[in-house]
């Protein structure tokens, strides 16, 4: 009998060592988690900074240029007017040489008006000249400004178009690989320069599982598969829950649990399944407040994968 009373509480012991285990690694997990959505609202908040830098230094630098070319119009008019006009001095100044040398040997007082006249469009003779050098060096001096803004401005607008080529073309490299998984809750979406992957809860998970089915795991292989061999990539796995709250005594306890693990849950999957780096992923947990349709709870039941592409070397032309 009390080998029998032995037993059972040897039992009993072990039985409820592995909850407290279990739970204590949920805790581990919530904490990185809670350390990568730190990260993540960090870079994030980093790379918008980033964005509206370019984006603002982009727009100053073209209206810069815009008034260049403006003030090197202007000027360029000027100095044909100019010319012109000192032209013209030229030839009456010509005029006047060949009359006085004709009047040289005339009356003394026409040969006097015409050496004062003579020398008085001489003086504004050259006067027209120096402002005529100085105008055309200040627009020489404008032009070479214009050249060098123009040529910045191309090079960011070069700059932009690749990376809107780019980030097109990962689009279709992504739909291609996930063209099986389109009618099934899986949607793609280009916007603003980064290319959001949406995949509705049932495609990945049992309800409230943190656990991916294997179908799930297909459409993830495959998309970790394409992202791969992107090295300058930064990803994103959110994951987003509806309003319903979660009444349970284990791990996850609520919404914010339950979208934490399960975007960790994607992570985990893309990595083993691939050679992507761990310094791309970041996880992220959305919990219930960020819904697509407050209407519809199964849309909003999602893991948002969201593709930015990287901008330091936009950013390394700016500060040039």
């Amino acid at each position: 009998m009390k080998v029998l009373v032995i037993l059972c509480i040897s039992v009993l012991t072990l039985a409820s060592c592995v909850p407290s285990k279990k739970y204590k690694d949920l805790l581990a997990r919530e904490q990185t988690c809670s350390e990568e959505l730190a990260k993540y609202k960090s870079s994030a908040l980093t790379n918008e900074a980033l964005a509206k830098d370019i984006q603002g230094q982009y727009t100053t630098l073209k209206s810069e240029a815009d008034k260049l070319r403006s003030d090197t119009t202007n000027l360029g008019q000027r100095a044909r007017v100019m010319r012109a006009k000192y032209d013209q001095l030229a030839a009456i100044n010509e005029e006047l040489e060949t009359n006085y040398t004709r009047l040289r040997l005339g009356s003394a007082s026409e040969t006097a008006g015409l050496t004062t006249e003579l020398a008085t469009k001489k003086l504004e003779l050259q006067r027209r000249e120096d402002e005529l050098v100085a105008l055309e060096k200040d627009l020489a001096d404008k032009q070479k400004l214009l050249d060098e803004r123009q040529k910045r401005v191309s090079e960011l607008e070069e700059m932009f178009s690749r990376q809107e080529a780019a980030v097109r073309e990962l689009k279709n490299k992504v739909a291609a690989a996930l063209i099986g998984f389109e009618n099934k809750g899986l949607t793609i979406v280009e916007k603003n320069g980064k290319i959001y992957v949406s995949l509705e809860a049932k495609l990945l998970f049992p309800s409230g599982s943190t656990v991916v089915d294997p179908e799930g795991q297909k459409a993830l292989i495959e998309l970790a598969k394409v992202l791969q061999t992107e090295k300058e990539l930064e990803i994103i796995v959110e994951g987003h829950t509806d309003t319903d709250a979660l009444n349970k005594a284990t791990h996850p306890k609520n919404n914010w649990e339950l979208s934490v693990l399960r975007a960790t849950a994607v992570v985990e999957i893309m990595l083993a399944k691939s050679t992507m780096s761990p310094k791309q992923l970041m996880a992220a947990g959305r919990s219930e407040y960020m819904p697509v349709d407050p209407a519809n709870k199964a849309k909003n039941r999602r893991i948002e994968i969201i593709i930015s592409p990287d901008l330091n070397e936009l950013y390394k032309l700016i500060s040039k």
